[in-house]
């Protein structure tokens, strides 16, 4: 495999730009660089460290693996940290496909595959998950599936390997402050503990399964002719409703998995960003603690606005992550604000005999606020929430030229206040794409898209700052290729590439990767 290609000290040493020993080819042949990204990985203490088999598994069809997990020895039962690894090889012919990981129920990965070579790929996704530390606690089953087709044409059987390390709190290593109970959203009722003083969602909010929701930001209202129809066009939003009332807010991220855009040569070694690690949107739900303190079942429900009634497509599944006051058994207070803003969902339909044109905004704010009071007195949380869109579609007839530039943008604001200073904590995410796919006469069809996954976080105590961080992680890639010619005449040829800055009070990462036809060009990294 191209994975092995040797490159220069810059990789190693982080020195200037690593290059590829040999030159790329003129067009993608049988084989590619191993796919991989620019992200960092997870850092880990120098401590004991005991590692533990998760699921070992081979994918040829839609059957779940189901196995067992058993907490390790001799790393004790309060971990500095948590790390978990998937390892996958592939090769052959087939799709990218979707996969869950559930460990006791709750999900603690949702990831997608590369599409490999005809020579094989190797990959591997990792994941800090110490915040399930109360689930891998105690004995759990576990269940994972990779939904997959192997026939005599989609050749590749998927084949996968999930461990977990976890790091023993010793010495100066403390043991990381995790919540105190995790519960996955298996029903639509739920029954929390009533000692809670923060509850926090986290929705694995996914647009999938090859039908128009996986490509929900194309979406267009009548009387627009296009081949995705929606009432609401491409504007979506991610919410939660405690007993039927709207708790919570987000923007989906417009995830593109590596068959994206008509084009997968724009992914084979890099895939666009959160591709293979399907981050949560998260949802600070605190204000609603005293109401679901009250032992009594609670229906907390999540779904996706903009959706076309009755039409599926959309995967989100949901835990809850519950801290609790371990000094009182039971915790009281009240939801004492909830303000909603009256949700702008506005399109606007431009036909030409040229070019059409959809132009599409969404505007959306939410403020809930709550007290508890807990056994160090009372703590209030204000949560400040706004989500806000703006995308213009511009397609031709018979969607020989279509192409997207759009920008969805979430603000959040949380804050607590009890003795001592306020402690407020700030996230402003943006995420934008820009691409452009056209098929000439001759069949050859081209993409070149940008994509970006920016966020900036900054901790206040009072009013002086104590903690920020600035990410942003831009991807480029063109690709072109022959369409309905068998595979030795796509005469494809690809160019990607992907730069991680994340920056901020903990410190600096910043890595550039760039690829040709496949072969990894250049890897700098410059902190």
């Amino acid at each position: 495999m191209l994975g092995g290609l040797t490159l220069a000290a810059g990789l190693v040493l982080g020195a200037g730009p690593a290059a590829a020993a040999d030159t790329p080819p003129a067009e993608f042949g049988t084989d590619w660089h191993d796919p991989l990204t620019a992200a960092p990985p997870v850092t880990t203490p120098h401590t004991t460290s005991c590692r533990v088999t998760l699921a070992e598994a081979q994918f040829r069809d839609f059957t779940p693996y189901k196995g067992s997990y058993t907490p390790p020895k001799g790393c004790g039962d309060r971990w500095s940290k948590v790390v978990l690894r998937l390892d996958g090889t592939v090769k052959g012919r087939q799709y990218d496909r979707l996969g869950y990981l559930h460990v006791g129920g709750t999900e603690v990965l949702r990831t997608s595959t590369p599409e490999p070579s005809v020579d094989g790929i190797a990959w591997n996704v990792e994941k800090d998950v110490t915040r399930y530390s109360a689930t891998f606690r105690s004995a759990q089953p576990v269940e994972m599936l990779i939904g997959n087709t192997v026939n005599d044409t989609y050749t590749g059987v998927i084949d996968v390997k999930v461990t977990l390390t976890f790091y023993a709190a010793e010495g100066r290593t403390q043991p990381a402050v995790t919540p105190d109970t995790v519960l996955p959203l298996d029903t639509p009722r739920v029954t929390t503990p009533r000692n809670a003083e923060r509850v926090v969602a986290e929705v694995y909010a996914t647009g999938s399964g090859g039908g128009c929701e996986e490509f929900w930001y194309l979406a267009v209202p009548d009387p627009a002719p296009y081949s995705c129809k929606a009432p609401a066009g491409p504007n979506r939003e991610v919410q939660v409703r405690v007993d039927g009332q709207l708790a919570g807010i987000a923007a989906p991220f417009p995830t593109v998995w590596t068959g994206g855009w008509s084009n997968p040569f724009l992914w084979y070694v890099l895939p666009a960003p959160r591709a293979f690690d399907v981050k949560p949107v998260e949802y600070d739900l605190t204000p609603y603690a005293a109401l679901l303190n009250d032992g009594r079942p609670h229906q907390v429900e999540v779904s996706v606005a903009g959706v076309p009634a009755g039409q599926d497509g959309w995967s989100t599944p949901t835990n809850l992550l519950i801290w609790q006051d371990k000094a009182s058994k039971v915790v009281t207070g009240a939801l004492s604000r909830h303000e909603e803003s009256a949700p702008v969902n506005s399109t606007s339909y431009k036909p030409s005999s040229a070019e059409l044109r959809l132009d599409a905004t969404s505007e959306h704010r939410l403020t809930t606020a709550g007290y508890l009071d807990t056994s160090h007195g009372r703590v209030t949380t204000t949560v400040d929430r706004s989500v806000t869109s703006d995308s213009t579609h511009r397609w031709t007839e018979g969607e020989n030229v279509d192409a997207l530039k759009g920008s969805w943008r979430d603000d959040q604001s949380v804050t607590t206040s009890g003795r001592g200073p306020a402690l407020t904590v700030r996230d402003h995410r943006t995420y934008t794409m820009d691409g452009t796919t056209t098929i000439g006469a001759d069949s050859r069809l081209r993409t070149a898209i940008t994509l970006g996954d920016r966020a900036d976080s900054v901790t206040l105590r009072g009013a002086r700052p104590t903690a920020f961080s600035h990410l942003d992680d831009t991807y480029r890639g063109d690709a072109s290729w022959t369409m309905n010619v068998p595979r030795e005449q796509r005469h494809a040829t690809g160019t990607s590439a992907e730069r991680y800055r994340l920056y901020g009070s903990d410190g600096c990462y910043d890595r550039s990767l760039k690829t040709a036809q496949g072969a990894l060009t250049q890897d700098v990294r410059r902190c």
